[in-house]
């Protein structure tokens, strides 16, 4: 029985001895020694009628070793010799190699820190995983607000801080607010948080992940013009000289008062079209910084006062003139077709 792996092994040697090209040596090694190649067929049928399999065992191996290592010095040989070497010629002009870019959302990210750098802004990074006392507490979210549920907010499964209590996926960049009055200590501060957030939402305008970026302004005698032209300036330099913008009463913890910004749509102009409805776009929040919140990160709010305001990049970057983008989903399905457009 062992006869007939000795036997399929010299001619496979033999074979391989005769070879002339790479060519024919990966042939007899996909005939022979492939999964399906003849000495793995014939070994399992042994195995089906031999008693002593540990013999038949070795005597396979062995076989199967003499042939691969036959195989890896004839291909040596090949290759060294320059009369069986492919022709090449040098003169043939190169492969174009596909470039790569930056993904849209990072280009949004340096284009929107660029802008505010042009206004004195300073960018900063604060955690993505950070404490309750940074991400709610410090912000005036009571106890029961409803971003605190677990259905809103993902929470960590670690030891509570003492001082700062539970460890919680950020839902937003202003945790960097109180961080950064921390850091300061003594206004005036001019900062821009850039970071990812995390919430349980997932539509056409949500998802579990996305990136925010924020501002915060405190100095004294700061007033909601100045957050108005703050907004006016990036609205004009980001979509464009004719963009406006405009505030609407809301409530948020952090803020007070609170708005909601919106931008003229890029694609009318602000006269309605089929792709605004109305002529405006959301975009996110904004707000005077509440006492409480100054109070929190040991700022006077006596004698300081100060504005905010945080907004999507997904969100903000589906505005721009031209892209009609009303999913921003596929940001992140990785498909090059749809990345490879910006």
């Amino acid at each position: 029985m062992d006869q007939n792996l000795t036997n399929l092994k010299n001619e496979a040697l033999a074979m391989i001895m005769e070879a002339e090209t790479t060519d024919e040596l990966e042939q007899i090694r996909v005939r022979y020694l492939s999964k399906k190649g003849k000495l793995n067929n014939v070994f399992a049928e042994l195995m089906e009628t031999v008693e002593d399999k540990k013999q038949l065992g070795q005597v396979f191996n062995q076989a199967k070793q003499t042939l691969e290592d036959t195989l890896e010095d004839k291909l040596g040989k090949l290759s060294a010799r320059p009369d069986r070497q492919e022709w090449f010629d040098v003169t043939q002009p190169g492969l174009d190699i596909p470039l790569g870019h930056l993904h849209p959302i990072s280009q949004a990210i340096e284009e929107i820190t660029q802008i505010f750098k042009g206004i004195g802004f300073t960018r900063v990074r604060y955690p993505e995983v950070d404490w309750d006392w940074y991400v709610f507490e410090a912000l005036n979210f009571i106890k029961g607000h409803p971003a605190r549920d677990d259905w809103e907010t993902y929470w960590i499964d670690y030891p509570p801080s003492p001082k700062y209590g539970e460890m919680v996926l950020s839902t937003h960049t202003s945790n960097g607010q109180v961080r950064e009055m921390e850091r300061v200590k003594k206004p005036p501060i001019r900062m821009l948080n850039i970071a990812k957030c995390y919430r349980r939402q997932q539509d056409v305008t949500h998802v579990n992940m996305f990136h925010q970026f924020e501002g915060l302004v405190i100095d004294k005698g700061i007033n909601i013009q100045n957050l108005k032209g703050t907004i006016d300036y990036f609205a004009k330099n980001y979509y464009g000289p004719k963009a406006k913008s405009r505030i609407r009463p809301y409530n948020f913890p952090f803020t007070e008062p609170s708005f909601e910004v919106d931008f003229t749509c890029t694609n009318c102009d602000g006269k309605g079209c089929k792709f605004c409805k109305a002529g405006w776009h959301e975009v996110g929040g904004a707000g005077m910084v509440h006492p409480d919140v100054l109070k929190a990160g040991n700022i006077d709010s006596k004698e300081y006062t100060g504005f905010a305001f945080g907004w999507g990049i997904e969100r903000t970057y589906t505005l721009k003139p031209g892209l009609k983008l009303d999913d921003i989903r596929p940001f992140y399905d990785n498909q090059l077709k749809f990345l490879e457009q910006f």
